[in-house]
């Protein structure tokens, strides 16, 4: 009888390019890390998935790894229970992220477990599709929709690097509202997406009430949100969305923390959403416990704890009457896929994803870079997640993690490059 219990677990690092993207941290550096998570069988079945490639989860990664040894691809809670297990986080914020302001939750220690289930969960999930010769979606429940709604992600941003690492960005300069919406236009023309997010928190927020204003003029109808990533007080945050009266869909983190966003709500009728105080169960209590300021979730996979507790977030989004959508970072092909598959099984899905993906010009996935349809990605309908590794666009992205000379992402290091005075500490309007 054939076993198809796990043998081995492979964790490659990677590194591809990333535009000069402006952000309340500070800007993004030259290179975006991923890991390429590659579990293989007994009988010789591999899944796959991506995930973070910062040092911190690289090690957890290698720590956890060898307990999945022997166990069967269906067997998650287990593979769950044995991670937990093994995998405690042993850094402090500071030793993390260094000097960094950290904005992101993925960077966070205490996801640090979830992230690794994660990792674990979509490459184990790719194999039991692959054996059910069903697609992931399948596995979740089955598609609720045919293909999942993304939106633009616009940035403001510098034309190029400074290290000018390779040739410069063919996206160019943003920073002023005509930039913006051609910027804009670019990415709808080459996508078709229906809805626009602004990065904000970056410029001085009447820069940024301009270049939003300014894409709303141009995108007549068009679902806009703004994300300054708390980096306003909330008198900013009250100015700004007074001064966006009726173009909002949603108004993303606007000010730090749960009760600078509680405090937001209280004279705002615009819904607050978020990726940064809402990040797990625990914080979703006391959100519910607050009376639920914050109405819209922006989900993460990566460090939810996988596509599994994504659904049960869903559900509990749909019983406290909140909106739920996803949040995106630096990412390829495999990741986008996982994400697409998750989508498509969420009913209560409520509106169009985020994905960094336009920003991205490399890929690792067979056949390419994914094909958007008006703004939407179809679900896969083949076993597993649907993809597979290009070998050779791995071997040449992981040369690219050993010269690149980057291990941990420091937005905060990278801005203070252009302007040493800067320090990225919040709110700093």
């Amino acid at each position: 009888m054939t076993s198809h219990a796990i043998r081995h677990v492979r964790v490659t690092p990677i590194a591809f390019r990333d535009p000069p993207l402006l952000n309340a941290a500070g800007i993004h550096e030259p290179w975006a890390l991923r890991s390429i998570i590659e579990i293989e069988t007994d009988s010789g079945l591999v899944g796959i998935n991506e995930s973070y490639g910062d040092l911190p989860m690289l090690e957890a990664m290698a720590k956890a790894a060898p307990a999945l040894t022997g166990l069967s691809p269906w067997a998650l809670n287990d593979m769950e229970t044995r991670v937990a297990a093994l995998v405690t986080p042993k850094q402090t914020a500071s030793e993390f992220l260094g000097t960094q302001v950290s904005l992101a939750p993925g960077t966070h220690v205490s996801k640090t477990v979830a992230k690794v289930i994660s990792a674990f969960e979509v490459a184990m999930m790719d194999l039991q599709g692959q054996l059910a010769n069903a697609p992931v979606v399948d596995l979740l429940g089955g598609a609720a929709r045919a293909s999942v709604p993304f939106s633009a992600y616009l940035f403001y941003k510098y034309a190029e690097h400074i290290e000018k690492p390779y040739a410069a960005d063919p996206w160019g300069e943003a920073i002023t509202p005509e930039q913006l919406v051609a910027q804009a236009r670019r990415m709808i023309g080459q996508y078709g997406f229906k809805s626009i997010k602004l990065k904000a928190g970056a410029l001085p927020p009447g820069q940024e009430v301009a270049g939003l204003l300014a894409l709303a003029r141009a995108f007549p109808g068009a679902p806009l949100r703004i994300d300054p990533n708390g980096n306003w007080t909330v008198p900013t945050s009250l100015k700004v969305v007074e001064q966006l009266r009726g173009v909002l869909e949603y108004y993303e983190d606007p000010a730090p923390g749960l009760d600078g966003m509680a405090a937001v709500a209280q004279a705002c009728e615009v819904p607050l959403a978020t990726n940064m105080v809402v990040t797990d169960l625990k914080e979703f209590r006391r959100n519910a416990e607050m009376g639920c300021p914050v109405k819209i979730v922006l989900s993460d996979h990566h460090y939810w704890g996988g596509l599994r507790a994504t659904q049960r977030l869903s559900l509990m989004c749909e019983t406290f009457g909140l909106g739920l959508s996803m949040h995106s970072n630096s990412h390829l092909g495999i990741s986008l896929t996982a994400m697409t598959h998750l989508a498509a099984s969420v009913p209560h899905l409520s509106y169009a994803c985020d994905t960094h993906y336009p920003w991205q010009d490399d890929e690792v996935v067979q056949g390419g870079r994914l094909r958007f349809d008006a703004g939407s990605l179809r679900v896969p309908t083949t076993p597993g997640l649907g993809v597979q590794i290009d070998r050779e666009a791995l071997a040449r992205l992981h040369d690219n993690y050993l010269h690149c000379g980057i291990r941990n992402r420091n937005d905060l290091a990278q801005m203070q490059k252009y302007d040493p005075s800067f320090t990225g500490a919040q709110p700093r309007f």
